[in-house]
């Protein structure tokens, strides 16, 4: 009598499933449909940040130690970012999108998994200088409360502002950026008029659902770091917030192609990641 061979996981899989489920039970932060070649990554920068021999060291001051939470977090977290990066997406956002946007009377967008906030103030020059920021309501969202409370300051190292201004002359910008920020002791901070019309708040695209009706998404470099399932609970989290004839903008290896909520909107800009929510209501065949 034979029996079939019954797959065993590798033990570092076991240690970061264990892991993850921690997270989830304990502090509600669920990371488990993220990608998993992230995830090895991650959790294996937490466990050296945290002086851990190993994953199940990490799981087991997780459970005992709360404090170190938000070390973890940082470190499952990517908060990589720059002021007005990949100028061309935020060019054509400047050229091709704020025209149909400046039509509706009010507006809302969101931007989602806003890291220390250097899309958002991205987005809050823009439509300044576009003249649409004084009816416009911004929602900065993030999973990690360290990187929201970053973008709440809005405050830089000074050594990043030369690409920062770089970026801004690329992306169609139409003055200086120091007149946007003040500069002193090696840190730059921008000016607080700038978030004056933002909504900081927790929103985990996993686990939270959809809070406002909006114009513009954009959530860019974000769902590379998700496995499939979560990329398509995202867009259509996006789908469904999103007003018709809305906007959204992703991260320039990012794509709802192959969505299933791909049907719900139209190419607008594909080669900057931009896509249109469609205007006229979809057909339920299934009636």
């Amino acid at each position: 009598m034979t029996y079939a061979t019954i797959p065993v996981p590798a033990p570092n899989e076991v240690e970061l499933d264990l892991l993850l489920e921690a997270l989830y039970r304990l502090y509600h932060y669920d990371f488990r449909s993220y990608s998993r070649v992230s995830l090895h990554r991650r959790a294996d920068l937490a466990r050296a940040r945290l002086n851990c021999a190993t994953l199940s060291d990490l799981q087991r001051r997780l459970v005992h130690e709360p404090s170190v939470l938000p070390l973890v977090i940082d470190a499952m977290t990517v908060q990589v970012s720059e002021v007005f990066r990949d100028p061309a997406y935020y060019l054509a956002l400047r050229r091709e999108v704020i025209p149909h946007l400046s039509t509706f009377p009010s507006l809302k967008v969101w931007v989602a998994g806003c890291a220390d906030g250097e899309e958002l103030y991205s987005l809050a020059i823009l439509f300044r200088e576009e003249g649409l920021f004084d009816r416009t309501l911004f929602y900065a969202t993030e999973i990690n409360r360290r990187a929201l409370a970053k973008a709440e300051a809005g405050v830089y190292d000074l050594d990043r502002m030369a690409r920062f201004s770089q970026n801004y002359q690329q992306a169609g910008g139409r003055a200086s950026l120091s007149d946007y920020y003040t500069a002193a002791y090696g840190r730059a901070a921008f000016d607080r008029s700038l978030r004056s019309k933002t909504v900081f708040t927790e929103h985990n695209l996993a686990t939270d659902q959809v809070f406002s009706e909006v114009h513009l998404v954009s959530c860019r470099n974000v769902l590379i770091y998700f496995d499939n399932s979560l990329q398509d609970r995202s867009l259509g989290l996006f789908a469904d917030s999103l007003a018709r004839g809305g906007f959204l903008g992703l991260g320039t290896h990012e794509t709802l192609r192959f969505s299933a909520h791909s049907h719900l909107f139209s190419g607008f800009d594909e080669s900057q990641r931009i896509w249109r929510r469609n205007a006229v209501p979809e057909v339920n065949h299934a009636a």
